[in-house]
């Protein structure tokens, strides 16, 4: 076999392969056994029909296109091994001439993409400090007063503060018409908890039991529903209860009911709930740092990134979500049901994530390239063993799930993620 590469526009190339010899007569005479074994002929017996008719009955293009079909992967990987072609997605297959002597086969490809980098390195980026006060920790121990606090039923004549929890029954409608979803009854509402649209609540401060209000409220324009997305609406609210939060009283037996281990006194919970806190803020710190820097890292970098792969990671965020749905007790499509939403529309607003998670994988794959950064087979089997540990799961069974050369190149990516952190000013 012999091939040729051009590579055009947009990521995307030729690879023509010629075939002949013998390797085509092996095509066409399995192409050939194949018919043979499918066909039916009136008097005889199913595979056993002379090669003669078998040619008859069929034209020369469909017997070259079967046989072109049967030799286009060995046709592919000797032509992808030849001129060294990274592919993103999976080409397409022209046939181009063909005949006894040999067939031409053409494959558009989309290849990875080149990527010129920008800088990357001694960017002048910090991480932010890290800071845990006194007002933090309160904070977090009210939760807990919360969550044992009782809710007291106030005077008929005492109005709804911030914080009041107000059992309602509310009625939305948009031009004087009720829309689905838009009423409840013996709704148990906390004002100021922020769970209903931005404006609601707070014009529900003031009112008392067995009072009637309405509510102008307009949607926000990201709102799910799309036929209420900006829109205007009216809430007519009948006020059943108003309650406030009775808190309990902050002392070593409060804190006992959390059952936390080692933690049995006030003092003990805040110095804990200060740890925990600085732990979390150092994550979140972290987090920052390392989406700025790549951010910025992207930014400085020129790549084009072909639809294909912008595509497939937008499958794989869709599997995520469609596995978070499930987690949660529900399925994708009730959720795109309960949310008037398709799964295109999903898509669509995965999209933007999906081209950003590629861009940066294709330039830490450039990074490792330009400062030759290996992981060892070392590194890669104290993976397989975190993995194992992780999961409670064989070394030898996430071997077979994963290949040493993903794990390899994952590890590779990190330890450029690492050296650009490093790097900073």
């Amino acid at each position: 076999m012999t091939s040729t590469w051009t590579l055009k526009e947009n990521s995307t190339g030729e690879l023509e392969v010629t075939v002949e010899g013998e390797a085509w007569k092996k095509a066409q005479k399995k192409a050939l056994n194949y018919a043979k074994s499918h066909m039916n002929l009136k008097g005889f017996r199913q595979g056993q029909i002379p090669d003669a008719l078998v040619k008859k009955q069929l034209s020369s293009k469909a017997l070259f296109d079967m046989a072109s079909e049967e030799v286009a992967n060995e046709a592919l990987a000797e032509g992808i091994k030849e001129h060294n072609i990274e592919l993103v997605a999976r080409p397409t297959l022209d046939v181009k001439e063909a005949d006894d002597e040999k067939a031409v086969l053409v494959f558009t490809c989309t290849v990875l993409p080149e990527v010129t980098l920008g800088e990357y390195k001694g960017l002048e980026i910090k991480k932010a400090d890290v800071e845990v006060t006194e007002e933090d920790v309160e904070n977090e121990v009210k939760r807990v007063q919360d969550r044992y606090a009782d809710w007291v039923v106030r005077e008929d004549d005492d109005a709804a503060q911030l914080g009041d929890q107000v059992v309602i029954d509310f009625v939305g409608t948009k031009d004087g018409v009720a829309f689905e979803g838009g009423s409840g009854e013996n709704y148990p509402l906390e004002l100021g908890s922020g769970s209903f649209i931005p404006g609601f609540e707070e014009q529900l401060v003031g009112v008392k039991k067995g009072e009637e209000k309405d509510v102008e409220v307009t949607f926000p324009e990201n709102y799910q529903a799309a036929e209420l997305a900006g829109q205007p609406a009216t809430f007519h609210c009948t006020v059943h209860e108003v309650k406030y939060k009775d808190l309990p009283e902050l002392n070593d037996e409060l804190i006992k009911k959390l059952k936390i281990e080692n933690v049995e006194t006030v003092d003990a919970y805040k110095e804990k709930v200060k740890a925990d806190l600085t732990a979390q803020k150092e994550r979140e710190a972290e987090e920052n740092f390392t989406n700025e820097l790549l951010g910025k890292v992207c930014d400085n970098a020129n790549v084009e990134i072909p639809a294909a792969m912008i595509d497939a990671e937008v499958d794989r965020m869709y599997r995520e979500f469609e596995g978070r749905m499930q987690q949660s007790g529900f399925t994708a499509k009730q959720f795109l049901e309960a949310t008037h939403q398709t799964e295109e529309a999903i898509r669509v607003q995965m999209s933007p994530e999906a081209a950003a998670r590629v861009k940066t994988q294709l330039v830490l794959e450039a990074i490792v390239k330009a400062e030759s950064i290996e992981a060892s087979d070392e590194d890669v089997e104290k993976e397989f063993t975190t993995m194992s540990e992780m999961y409670n799961m064989e070394v030898e069974k996430i071997k077979s799930l994963i290949s040493p050369e993903s794990i390899k190149a994952d590890l590779a990516n990190q330890k450029a993620l690492d050296f650009i952190k490093t790097s900073v000013k």
